[in-house]
């Protein structure tokens, strides 16, 4: 688990670090660190250090309703309490800052998110550039000019995005519980249809039933509201790589290039280091370009 200090922009002055860098990686919505657990492993075998993070209410803490299990109890899930509830970004930007403060003891830090982790990800590298020597967005949300997520999508870029075919799987008020609740173990083919369409595409039935046990159905219902806005003068000094996964089809392509203009226009000093993976939403993340390229970035 490494960190690079790229040439050209630098987000503090490390002295001409040499350490190998350690990658963190963030987690993206109603999952955990085992997204990142094939990535995680591809690289230490190739000799760089690296972490995945749950975050809080994720991972080992994560909530499974009791009506959650089988047999269900559909409406008793739709009201059953979630300590989630309680939970926001500041936790999020908290649980990972500390993270990335005991990895710098031991050399730079590049810091990933996937798809909603890239809130986490832009909180985190307004609150502490100089901790960061990369941020990477993979196939992730990277709030510029609009507030936060919630706002992107309602764009012409997000038009052909499918996550209508997943809210259909909630099966509560967020604004009552607090939560956004999906039904993933739903009985419901279209469940397994939204999923595979929306998020694993190239995936088998196999491998969709695969990421169906591993997805949590509880996600704090406040971080897509949150303020998720990168700052020019913070998070704009970090060298930034945005991985595009070109057949993802929760985040469009469309909505990725936007992103990358937008933060771009931002920081005209600092551009986007931009690559292209041909993968869906959920990658898986250990396909062997995806490795490559964090892998070259952990090289530099």
């Amino acid at each position: 688990m490494t960190t690079l200090h790229p040439s050209g922009t630098a987000a503090a002055d490390h002295g001409g670090d040499r350490r190998s860098p350690t990658l963190v990686f963030v987690h993206g919505t109603n999952s955990s660190s085992a997204w990142g657990s094939g990535l995680m492993t591809e690289l230490t075998l190739r000799g760089h250090r690296c972490v995945a993070v749950d975050l809080p209410g994720h991972g080992h803490e994560a909530f499974y309703p009791r009506s959650y299990q089988n047999p269900q109890d559909l409406e008793a899930l739709a009201t059953e309490p979630s300590p989630l509830a309680g939970i926001t970004i500041d936790d999020y930007v908290e649980r990972v800052t500390d993270v990335v403060r005991r990895a710098r003891r031991h050399g730079p830090v590049i810091l990933a998110g996937a798809s909603q982790g890239g809130v986490t990800v832009s909180r985190v590298g307004n609150a502490v550039p100089h901790l960061l020597d990369r941020v990477v967005y993979v196939a992730a949300y990277c709030c510029v000019d609009l507030p936060n997520l919630t706002a992107y999508l309602s764009t012409p870029e997000n038009g052909d995005s499918l996550l209508p075919l997943i809210q259909a799987a909630v099966v509560a008020d967020p604004a009552v519980l607090g939560v956004t609740r999906v039904n993933w173990l739903s009985a419901d083919p279209a469940v397994f249809h939204a999923v595979k369409e929306c998020l694993a595409a190239d995936f088998t039935d196999e491998g969709v039933r695969r990421l169906l046990t591993m997805l949590e159905p509880d996600e704090t219902a406040g971080i897509p509201l949150a303020d998720a806005r990168g700052e020019a003068h913070t998070w704009g000094r970090v060298p930034r790589t945005y991985v595009r996964f070109t057949l993802d089809r929760l985040i469009p392509p469309a909505l990725q290039d936007r992103f990358i203009a937008e933060a771009d226009r931002l920081t005209p000093d600092n551009p986007t280091d931009v690559r292209s993976v041909a993968a869906p939403h959920v990658g898986p993340f250990d396909r062997p370009e995806l490795v490559d390229v964090f892998s070259e970035l952990l090289s530099r």
